[in-house]
């Protein structure tokens, strides 16, 4: 008998990673799903999250950052955005809660949504946080993120919004974890107050998240107006895992 925290992103992966817990769930087992609110992703994750409740037929529990409003607010108030040292709103906005929630809950177990494509990521995991026993269903299961896609897109669910602008996830609509200049000139194409603003925070920090090919910083002002949006996410396929991780959803059900 175990308690689980599952860690719910919003993201396609995550949402199947629930699913997929809920399938293998064993009598006693305690399951929680958890949410960390970030008021920079895209409003549409409010419904994805609905949609996935009623999917799981269980609630979300929404976390949320008690001395920041949002990112902004730490990335202004801490003056830094990226770096060494890590991203600070991941840090404020996302592991904070999480930690405060997990000092009440004493989970056994941490499962997150990291795919087959991710298992460096994983294993980063694992290496820098030997206190938590990390779960990875998807990994188990052999599902890719089109897997994921997939399976949502059968649940009748509609993918979040950042997915249907052809963002290759569902993070905040300024990621300062990005870095590629396809990535911010979709920023400035979809989001351009965020863009404008982000321009201006860096050149005030004296660093910008956008780097070409060679690592060399692009200031985002000086981003090209013909830079390619590159549509880099992932695409809808099915492999056999992923009608085979169905069949046991299914079934549990």
């Amino acid at each position: 008998m175990s308690r689980i925290a599952a860690l719910f992103s919003c993201g396609e992966p995550s949402a199947v990673m629930v699913k997929v817990l809920l399938s293998e769930l064993r009598p006693g087992d305690e399951l929680a799903i958890v949410r960390c609110v970030v008021p920079n992703e895209h409003p549409d994750n409010d419904r994805f999250a609905a949609d996935c409740a009623a999917w799981f037929g269980r609630p979300i529990i929404n976390l949320r950052a008690v001395d920041y409003a949002d990112c902004w607010d730490v990335w202004e108030r801490r003056r830094y955005l990226n770096g060494h040292a890590g991203a600070p709103c991941t840090l404020e906005m996302k592991k904070r809660p999480r930690q405060d929630w997990e000092r009440q809950w004493q989970p056994d177990v941490e499962a997150y949504g990291y795919t087959v494509e991710e298992q460096r990521r994983a294993d980063s995991f694992r290496q820098y946080n030997p206190d938590i026993r990390l779960d990875t269903p998807l990994i188990r299961a052999g599902l890719s993120a089109s897997d994921c896609a997939a399976i949502i897109q059968r649940a009748g669910i509609e993918r979040p919004a950042m997915y249907r602008l052809g963002f290759q996830h569902n993070n905040c609509t300024t990621c300062v974890k990005a870095r590629s200049p396809g990535y911010w000139a979709k920023v400035r194409q979809h989001f351009p107050a965020d863009f404008r603003r982000m321009a201006a925070l860096s050149v005030g920090l004296g660093w910008t998240p956008c780097r070409a090919g060679d690592d060399t910083p692009i200031w985002l002002h000086d981003l090209p107006a013909d830079t390619p949006t590159v549509d880099d996410s992932a695409g809808i396929d099915c492999s056999l895992f992923c009608h085979i991780a169905e069949q046991h959803i299914a079934e549990a059900a």
